[in-house]
């Protein structure tokens, strides 16, 4: 099929989302007690998540369906385009062929809303009527305000404080559906007020903001707690992105020889490269490549140690084995807000301690770089998480021209832009800047980790 848009109908809508749990040939760590550390029970999170997602998160289940109420919201925007990146592949003058996943067709323009609509709906059925969360870039937090909206439900949004001030737009098109947004760190919590007490300017962290919104949770009967990454339910619910990516790639007749994604908690490019993971496990596909992209500002993978810590900063979460920079860790304004957490989804770094996934770290100027690239070409201007993947896939196309291999490069793009102009105008009046983070700042903040037996 010699197409550049490949498109399923509403009919082929995954009507399941994929388990990895199901596959894996080593048992995940458990996750961990914030205070006792003994392995948490389903009571443990019961006052932070609704009954039905707590099973989920360590369902062993190969498939789990989708409920058909469900279906019916995502089929507003689902199932979403795969394209051939022709005129991208012409300009760079690579005999790679590339596919992209286009997940900004969603009202919020993200992959986001594939968990949050399901998260609000399992809430609602129990009876919740409320949800707080954090956000980063405004992603997630745009996200989950229009599941709330969907619902009926109240949503209160806790957005890291550099973000609230770079992002306003994000910040009214999640009031536009009806969230309360504040900045992060918050006169509205204990954790908040008592961060600001000591720095009245804090740019704050995903790490904080989720703090606030556990605080906010815990203290209200008619509050769930609502998570836009990491855990395992989450990059679930996201199968539904590489469910349909695989399935497009067979109508196209072709098999990806490298799976490329930008991971800040793992969310999008978990939901992506999982359902192709059975295909290496199994030997299928042995030789494909998954390779997560992340920010030199923030290199969680790359740059952070394998251990249990904890989720949030104030200590208050669930402790999971996963990369972490500290739990204490504050990262540099850079506009990839959505990539600025110090873990990583545990399924995700399990796996790339096996040596199953790679990673690697970015510059923000070559990362804008590549997305003009990109856009100029292609016409889709990304959002700045994106932009890492758009990166990393030029670099493997242009390794292609030298070699002449014609591989299958494929990505997740994961949003768009067009929240971001701020930063595009930054990059093109050359007024971005690159943040390496310092390797001693990440060791004394690794310096807090729990004392836990690995």
């Amino acid at each position: 099929m010699d197409r550049t848009k490949i498109l399923l109908g509403e009919n082929e809508l995954p009507r399941q989302w994929y388990n990895v749990l199901a596959d894996l040939p080593f048992p995940p760590a458990p996750y961990l007690h914030p205070v006792t550390f003994e392995p948490i029970t389903p009571q443990d999170l019961a006052p932070l998540f609704p009954q039905e997602l707590i099973k989920q998160e360590v369902s062993q289940d190969r498939f789990v369906d989708i409920p058909d109420e469900l279906l019916d919201i995502y089929s507003l925007w689902r199932p979403t385009p795969l394209y051939r990146a022709r005129r991208w592949e012409r300009a760079l003058g690579t005999p790679a062929r590339i596919y992209y996943k286009w997940e900004g067709v969603s009202p919020p323009g993200s992959h986001k809303p594939n968990t949050a609509v399901a998260q609000a709906y399992y809430n609602k059925k129990e009876g919740i009527n409320r949800l707080s969360t954090e956000t980063g870039a405004g992603q997630w937090g745009s996200a989950l305000a229009f599941a709330c909206n969907i619902f009926n439900m109240e949503c209160k949004v806790y957005m890291v404080n550099v973000s609230y001030r770079q992002k306003p737009y994000r910040r009214i098109l999640m009031e536009t559906w009806g969230a309360t947004v504040v900045p992060s760190p918050s006169k509205d919590t204990n954790y908040g007020r008592a961060l600001l007490a000591e720095n009245p300017d804090a740019s704050g962290s995903l790490g904080i903001a989720i703090s606030e919104a556990v605080e906010d949770a815990a203290q209200r009967d008619d509050t769930k707690y609502s998570l836009g990454s990491v855990l395992n339910h989450v990059l679930m619910h996201q199968t539904v992105v590489g469910l349909e990516a695989k399935r497009q790639l067979e109508m196209a007749g072709d098999y990806p020889d490298v799976l490329v994604g930008c991971v800040g908690g793992g969310s999008n490019f978990g939901g992506f490269f999982l359902p192709f993971v059975p295909d290496k496990l199994s030997g299928k596909a042995e030789s494909l490549r998954i390779v997560c992209v992340e920010p030199e500002a923030c290199p969680t993978l790359t740059g952070g140690l394998y251990a249990f810590d904890w989720g949030d900063t104030a200590k208050t979460g669930p402790i999971a084995r996963m990369h972490t920079l500290g739990h204490g860790f504050v990262p540099p304004p850079i506009h990839a807000g959505g990539l600025r957490y110090h873990g990583m989804a545990p399924i995700i770094c399990a796996l790339y301690d096996r040596g199953l996934v790679e990673a690697i770290a970015l510059a923000q100027t070559k990362v804008f770089e590549a997305a003009v690239s990109f856009a100029r070409a292609e016409g889709f201007v990304v959002a700045p998480e994106t932009a890492h993947a758009v990166k990393a896939v030029m670099d493997e196309a242009l390794s292609c021209k030298e070699s002449g291999e014609a591989k299958v490069i494929a990505f997740n793009s994961s949003g768009h832009g067009h929240f971001d102009l701020g930063a595009y105008e930054s990059f093109l009046s050359n007024e971005l800047e690159d943040y390496r983070y310092p390797t001693e700042q990440i060791r004394a903040s690794l310096e807090e980790l729990p004392r836990i037996d690995q």
